[in-house]
């Protein structure tokens, strides 16, 4: 056998392996939408004492009734620098969580960013640590986005939008952020991209705290 029928054998097993990932990643989610219980319901306590401890014990299919559940905030209630991480569910979690803090940005991602430009629209960024020596911590603003209020494309209620198209390209041109609020602290987000099938497998995150006001993204 060739070299070359060896590399086709090797780039379909991969296929097969990544297509048999993704699917059962999305059959994590569950199946048949919203169960109809309330985001206090899901959690075990009302929303407004919800923490990030209470969603990070929720299975991959819970959190996503969670999302399904909780409404979207509205544009300007995000406003300023937040701490932002990964949901570690999934069988793909091992995967988004290493591309998150290795590829997406310049370190390990820390948070989002958002400021109202219009009744209609906002914009925001990624933040990053790096460390500079051993001492010192470099946070660095970029990976720019548009923000919007409109209809989800994961189900049939509003979300606020994370656009990534107009300001990157490659992966993260595809790239595309839902947000759902748990209370004025905490908010739910599903994050997806083209070249993981979209909508139909988004990665779980949490939006939490504050970091401090608008700074602006460095490029």
């Amino acid at each position: 056998m060739n070299k070359l029928k060896i590399g086709f054998i090797v780039v379909g097993v991969l296929l097969i392996i990544n297509l048999t990932l993704t699917g059962i990643n999305i059959l994590q989610n569950g199946l048949g939408g919203w169960d109809g219980r309330s985001v206090g319901e899901i959690l075990g306590v009302p929303a407004e004492q919800a923490n990030i401890h209470h969603i990070e014990m929720l299975s991959k299919s819970e959190v996503m009734q969670l999302f399904l559940a909780a409404p979207a905030p509205e544009l300007g209630e995000l406003n300023g620098e937040y701490f932002a991480k990964p949901l570690p569910l999934g069988i793909l979690a091992p995967a988004a969580d290493y591309y998150t803090h290795h590829f997406f940005g310049p370190g390990r991602w820390k948070g989002k960013a958002f400021h109202s430009v219009s009744a209609e629209a906002g914009e925001g960024y990624n933040i990053f640590a790096r460390k500079q020596d051993r001492n010192a911590i470099v946070l660095s603003r970029t990976r720019k986005l548009k923000t919007y209020i409109g209809k989800s494309n994961i189900d049939d209620k509003n979300s606020f939008h994370l656009d990534y198209s107009p300001f990157n390209s490659g992966l993260v041109h595809s790239m595309h952020d839902e947000i759902r609020k748990i209370n004025d602290t905490l908010y739910l987000g599903m994050g997806y991209m083209g070249i993981g099938g979209g909508s139909i497998n988004p990665a779980p995150f949490v939006i939490y705290g504050r970091i401090g006001p608008w700074v602006g993204a460095q490029e």
